[in-house]
């Protein structure tokens, strides 16, 4: 056995695995297609209680992958938001599976149809590193709630989490039912190229352009969430300090490493100073004078994610912006905790006003009317989320009409994505489909049509041979008279 068959063995184990795991997962669809609503429900509660036991196993280990991670901030955004979600699908759920009556077509009446909501089978999750585990947990959570069958690619930067939630879940779900593999397989498109009956994707526009090349394969939905430049607006009809601390905020926890994060502000021409100012003083009160060894600030993930931000920054200064630092840089070697750095006069040319940023760089861009600030929203993707700072309803609405974006949050940033209520997803660039609430569901269930005719009723008058006087009463009800100047020989 040579070198490099020794080194592909593991690869080669792990796809095998993956393989295997689909198979029993598709034989267990098979046996058990339509779960009840009882056991779609302690599935649930089960998830719920792992989930609260493993809390500090999970926030070491999500400190471990990230280089360090504080436990609150791990267990306000990771874990508070799967239990969340996991609640509301417990309390909701069989309200959610019990079929849909609806109306026949008059030419019908007297008949039944109704919707019902069938789980579509297999479900395949790719899960992000930025938090991993919310984004493996809500598209679990919609996807058992659906009766569905769950396999979980999660991300190779997390073999820390990854090996605690596989743990996690193994305890309380057959891997016939769910099923996680993660760094291990080292090639993802050996997950993609399943014949899922559904896959949930979070992650860059450009890999989830990707994964539905591939799933297209075989013609597999897919739910697709990405990110794109989610801009804040800040009215002059707010405050500027508390619209500058809460976008500080937005920017900074998690090191600005969420998608739904604010990319860039627009604040007012004359406001851009003052803006600057109260966010630099922002995150001090929140971290104080340094990042590096604070434990309330968290680290970018990896060298090659630092380095990227780092020279997003040296191309805005090459290009003439102006740089300011709310913190000193972190000095020891492998410290990765990025303070937020602002970003002004920026132009279209420089990266920062390109690409997704997802890290803590806050670029601030001037605007003279509403109408400026909406022009340059529009001039790029629609994005997945958007921020309006306004005590003025019409000014809100107006913003609202005017503009597209997965979702929005007024007065404050990323609250609307943690209610569970409400879909949560993407538009254009920024996504495809929804999951979280009643909408999840829906997502992940077939909804199939039901139409059941009455015995008496008789169809058979609409077979051939046709031109009986019951089939030309009922076109000439509803289709009415043909136009002769057109043409057409009537009858035909």
């Amino acid at each position: 056995m040579n070198e490099h068959t020794r080194e592909s063995q593991p690869a080669l184990a792990a796809v095998e695995r993956v393989q295997r795991l689909y198979g029993a997962q598709r034989a267990a669809c098979l046996t058990q297609p339509y779960p009840s609503g009882d056991e779609r429900v302690a599935r649930l509660k089960a998830l719920k209680r792992q989930t609260q036991r493993y809390q500090d196993l999970l926030a070491e280990a999500m400190s471990a992958d990230f280089g360090f991670r504080p436990a609150a901030e791990s267990k306000m955004l990771d874990l508070l938001g799967s239990v969340l979600e996991a609640n509301h699908a417990i309390s909701h759920l069989k309200r959610w599976m019990k079929s849909s009556p609806r109306s026949t077509e008059l030419l019908f009446l007297g008949n039944r149809i109704k919707v019902t909501y069938q789980p579509k089978g297999v479900v395949g999750v790719i899960v992000p590193w930025n938090f991993p585990i919310y984004l493996a947990m809500g598209p679990l959570v919609t996807a058992l709630a659906a009766g569905n069958r769950v396999m979980i690619k999660m991300s190779e930067i997390t073999p820390a989490t990854n090996a605690v939630f596989k743990r996690l879940l193994a305890e309380v779900y057959p891997e016939d039912l769910v099923a996680v593999v993660g760094e291990e397989l080292v090639d993802p498109n050996v997950f993609t190229s399943l014949p899922f009956d559904h896959i949930v994707f979070t992650g860059s526009p450009a890999v989830g352009k990707i994964v539905m090349r591939t799933a297209a394969q075989n013609l597999t939905p897919v739910t697709l969430e990405l990110g794109g430049k989610s801009p804040a607006v800040v009215s002059r009809h707010y405050p500027l300090a508390d619209a500058a601390r809460r976008i500080t905020h937005g920017k900074s926890v998690n090191c600005g490493q969420i998608c739904i994060a604010p990319d860039y502000a627009l604040v007012p021409r004359e406001s851009q100073g003052e803006f600057v100012a109260a966010v630099k003083a922002s995150f001090e009160a929140m971290y104080g004078a340094r990042t590096e060894g604070n434990p309330n600030f968290t680290s970018v993930v990896s060298e090659r994610q630092f380095q990227r931000l780092q020279a997003a920054l040296d191309d805005a200064r090459a290009k003439g912006a102006t740089v300011t630092a709310c913190a000193p840089l972190p000095s020891g070697a492998g410290n990765r905790q990025l303070p937020l750095h602002i970003v002004t006069g920026a132009t279209p040319q420089m990266t920062v006003l390109q690409d997704e940023l997802f890290g803590p760089v806050l670029p601030v861009v001037p605007y003279d009317q509403l109408d400026d600030a909406i022009a340059f929203i529009h001039a790029r993707p629609r994005p997945l989320a958007l921020y309006c700072f306004s005590g003025d309803a019409a000014e809100r609405d107006e913003l609202l009409r005017r503009t597209h974006s997965g979702g929005v949050t007024l007065n404050d940033w990323g609250w609307h994505a943690i209610n569970h209520d409400a879909p949560f997803g993407g538009i254009g660039n920024s996504g495809i489909g929804n999951y979280h609430g009643e909408e999840g569901f829906r997502e992940l269930s077939h909804a199939r049509t039901v139409f059941e005719r009455r015995r008496w009723f008789p169809t058979q008058l609409f077979h051939p041979p046709y031109g009986s006087f019951v089939q030309r009463l009922s076109m000439k009800y509803f289709l009415g008279e043909a136009d002769p100047s057109l043409g057409g020989k009537p009858g035909h």
